[in-house]
């Protein structure tokens, strides 16, 4: 479902440069103090745009003499990452998120690195003129669910903190304004979902009921089925939040999980 272009031996100086760049942004991120925000904002902005640079270097090939695409689990990590962390950043201007980022820091750090280890396998021609698109979508919608994930353990703890102020424990976070986020992201994710599932099973020739498709189905039912409880029966809270980590956690195993098992622990190269 998730490609990065590029060629067999992109891992050179540029890439490992970006990357190392990147990984000191994210730890420093992660280990300065709250009280320094400025120094923050700048770090964890540094990491983002070394991020971003290691995903272009590796999708363009700088510098390698054989073009193609690459599949691989830790390059859709790496891209999902980004993207939850471009959301992040904007919306931390507005909410106080403070709190995830350390998180979310470290889970970027381990994200590029991640991708520098194991940038996945080479084919140097897409199977259909419309797989690029698949792609496109299948990456956008592991960003959008990201990003509804971090909302649904946002809005988690705000109903904790919601609990501690009616004990007399201040603080907290606008919970109504952290869930109509939440199912925003779900709706837009379960959108691209859609059409990333339906442009897939239009050029897939023959097709075939493999881990990613099963998984893939899977996930997209119970996001089907949370969108619906929402709005049939008001769902919220724990009960959607949990539907919500459930359909995250197949689409997951649907791309991420299969390839890291046959990559990493069979070490063999599935055929897409």
């Amino acid at each position: 479902m998730i490609l990065s272009f590029g060629p067999a031996g992109s891992t050179g100086w540029g890439l490992g440069l970006c990357t190392a760049l990147a990984l000191l942004a994210y730890v420093a991120a992660a280990l300065l103090g709250a009280q320094r925000e400025s120094a923050v904002r700048g770090t964890l902005l540094a990491g983002w745009i070394a991020h971003a640079l290691a995903i272009v270097v590796d999708i363009g090939g700088l510098g390698a003499t054989v073009a193609g695409a690459r599949f691989g689990f830790a390059p859709a990590l790496s891209v999902t990452m980004w993207l939850v962390l471009a959301v992040y950043a904007v919306e931390s201007r507005f909410l106080p998120l403070a709190n995830v980022r350390r998180v979310l820091a470290l889970l970027g750090a381990a994200s590029v690195l991640l991708a520098f280890l194991f940038p996945g396998e080479l084919r140097p021609h897409a199977l259909s003129r419309w797989a690029p698109l698949h792609w496109v979508l299948g990456i956008a919608s592991y960003g959008l669910f990201g990003a509804a994930v971090l909302h649904g353990a946002l809005l988690n703890r705000a109903e904790q903190q919601l609990r501690q102020r009616a004990a007399g424990v201040p603080g907290g976070m606008p919970l109504l304004r952290l869930e109509r986020l939440t199912f925003r992201f779900v709706g837009a994710g379960f959108v691209v979902l859609s059409a990333a599932l339906l442009l897939g099973a239009w050029f897939a020739q023959p097709w075939r009921w493999d881990h990613k498709t099963v998984f893939s189905m899977l996930g997209w039912v119970v996001f089907a089925a949370l969108l619906a409880g929402r709005r049939a029966f008001g769902w919220r809270g724990p009960l959607a939040t949990r539907w919500l980590y459930g359909g995250a956690a197949l689409l997951l195993l649907a791309y991420v999980g299969s390839r890291f098992v046959l990559e990493v622990l069979l070490q063999r190269l599935p055929a897409s």
